[in-house]
């Protein structure tokens, strides 16, 4: 490992180590506050170590500081060369990103359950970076007993969101007068559910009411939250082996949106079919670009379209596969054909 990459990566540790210790800290002065911001700070660090270990560059070109949070995971789903999250995983280090900030920067109440979801969920995505990357266990840098944060993990995201939804209306009830603590609860769902639509806002004083009006008008926690109820929790492992990863149920498509979009985060979880994103199969993709199968198939590997999320995604339906492409992919391959010499390509496709 290069020398900066080795520092990024003993701080980053370092950050990680503290987060679970705030965690696990018997009073709670300023505690989730500690866990968020020090967690969201271990993964921007141990991402900028994954992309100068795998040749990228961390500083733009004439640049005073390195590139930030959103970049980095950017590169690391996006960029073939440093690629090394899958988007579900990004979308944890964006939900963690996204608590980090309202933790910092304003008011937001997490139950003691929330913040351990996505505290483990983030120390077992940490885990599986360092076996992925670097083919090393967490427990070499830290004691084993250190590593379950919570001795009752929850096993079902909808129970834990229903039992907190109910606090919510019971803090809501008439002449109860704790709308304000209702309120700090329910940012934190917002700001989830905003994560997921791809919006990177904390929720304003007039969502705010808007949110407790449907609360008390006997709306479900689904409806005004249907991203949250997206979402699915896989758990395994008890103890010290404890290992959570939040998961998007089937059907539900995740894609990158493009970057500069204004109030976009880094991910945007859309809910649309995706046979409606990747609507394109080889032979249809073939016929618009007016190249046979192989000749397609022979570009689609010269430009590395099937590394991008964003051109190419295999889709299960039932115990069908299939590889689907999306209207960028045409564009791409469109746009590559004014400059490249097919036949060149060709060859190098057969002797690959």
């Amino acid at each position: 490992m290069k020398k900066q990459a080795k520092l990024l990566f003993e701080k980053a540790v370092d950050s990680l180590i503290i987060s679970i210790s705030h965690f696990n800290n018997p009073w709670d002065r300023g505690r989730k506050e500690a866990v968020l911001i020090l967690l969201d700070r271990a993964f921007e660090l141990l991402l900028k170590t994954i992309i100068l270990h795998k040749g990228g560059k961390i500083r733009e070109a004439y640049a005073r500081e390195t590139i930030g949070h959103e970049k980095c995971v950017r590169k690391c789903i996006s960029q073939a060369k440093v690629k090394c999250l899958a988007e579900e995983q990004g979308l944890t280090i964006q939900i963690i990103n996204s608590l980090r900030d309202a933790a910092q920067h304003d008011i937001v109440e997490l139950s003691e359950q929330e913040l351990y979801m996505y505290s483990q969920a983030g120390v077992t995505l940490f885990r599986d970076l360092l076996r992925q990357e670097f083919n090393e266990e967490l427990t070499s840098y830290m004691p084993e007993r250190v590593l379950p944060v919570s001795t009752e993990p929850p096993r079902d995201l909808h129970t834990m969101v229903e039992a907190g939804f109910e606090e919510i209306q019971q803090l809501l009830k008439p002449n109860s007068r704790r709308q304000i603590e209702a309120k700090s609860k329910l940012k934190a769902l917002a700001i989830v559910e905003a994560s997921l639509e791809g919006v990177r806002s904390q929720p304003g004083e007039f969502e705010l009411r808007k949110m407790v009006r449907e609360v008390k008008d006997g709306k479900s926690w689904q409806d005004i939250f249907p991203g949250v109820a997206s979402l699915q929790l896989e758990t395994t492992g008890t103890g010290i082996n404890v290992d959570i990863r939040i998961t998007k149920k089937e059907g539900e498509a995740v894609h990158l949106v493009p970057e500069g979009t204004r109030g976009a985060t880094v991910l945007a979880v859309k809910r649309v079919n995706e046979l409606d994103y990747y609507n394109l199969g080889a032979k249809k993709l073939a016929d618009k670009v007016g190249l046979t199968v192989y000749k397609l198939l022979a570009l689609v590997w010269h430009l590395k379209i099937q590394d991008s999320d964003e051109y190419f995604k295999i889709l299960k339906i039932g115990s069908q596969i299939h590889k689907r492409y999306s209207k960028k992919a045409y564009e791409a391959i469109v746009a590559s054909l004014e400059h490249i010499d097919i036949e060149e390509v060709l060859n190098n496709y057969k002797n690959r």
